[in-house]
């Protein structure tokens, strides 16, 4: 069943979870496995930390981003032993290249609260994207 706007924001922000699709210029569709926090008024970030390894600060999606402002985040629930739960919201994306300071704060703030690895803000920077449009599909009322 579909989801209402409101029931897909409320799942959308209530993860901290899922696959960034960026657009490589040449690939096309370009998906990544990222952590996000959803602020108050409807924009994502996108953390790049100095927690995990990486072979430079500068990462192929704000490459992407750079190129092309759209992408989508896909977040999912999955059970394999009920699929009577199942679910998935799809958020619309729009790069903000250059975020005031408060927001990318507040992300930043919330990252710290939810991600145990993430208390001390270990950040290069917040990719900050705002939500254009939210999908999403369940496969039961109490999915």
């Amino acid at each position: 069943m579909k989801l209402d706007p409101d029931e897909a924001r409320t799942r959308l922000a209530a993860e901290v979870h899922g696959v960034l699709v960026t657009l490589h210029p040449e690939r096309g569709p370009d998906p990544q496995p990222v952590v996000y926090a959803l602020s108050e008024d409807g924009h994502v970030g996108v953390p790049i930390d100095t927690v995990k390894p990486k072979t430079s600060s500068r990462l192929r999606r704000e490459d992407n981003l750079e190129a092309d402002p759209r992408g989508s985040l896909l977040v999912e629930h999955w059970e394999t032993e009920d699929w009577s739960r199942l679910w998935w919201v799809r958020a619309q994306l729009e790069h903000l290249p250059d975020p005031p300071t408060t927001l990318t704060d507040e992300l930043a703030d919330r990252l710290a609260r939810t991600v145990p690895q993430y208390a001390d803000k270990p950040f290069h920077r917040i990719l900050v994207c705002r939500v254009v449009a939210v999908t999403g599909w369940a496969a039961s009322d109490d999915a």
